[in-house]
């Protein structure tokens, strides 16, 4: 995946064409409602994964803000991680 100049990355099933249709919707300051191709990439990543890395330095690197990324699924109409 390629982020702002990032080297390429593939996490918890989301592809960097995944990455890319959400970014808009995962970064501060003024988030967007997903697309349908984010949507698509949210409901193929494994959301447990994207759950371990809730706290950790990773995708706020990316520039990924984790409580709007832990969001998606709900604003995907997705069923969200119980355990998140």
């Amino acid at each position: 995946m390629v982020l702002d100049g990032a080297a390429a990355l593939s996490l918890c099933n989301v592809t960097e064409d995944g990455f890319t249709a959400c970014k808009p919707s995962v970064t501060l300051p003024s988030p967007v409602p997903p697309t349908p191709g984010c949507c698509d990439a949210v409901s193929g990543a494994d959301l447990k994964c994207l759950c371990s890395y809730k706290n950790s330095f990773m995708l706020p690197s990316l520039g990924i803000d984790p409580d709007l990324a832990l969001a998606l699924p709900a604003k995907c109409n997705l069923p969200s991680p119980t355990e998140c």
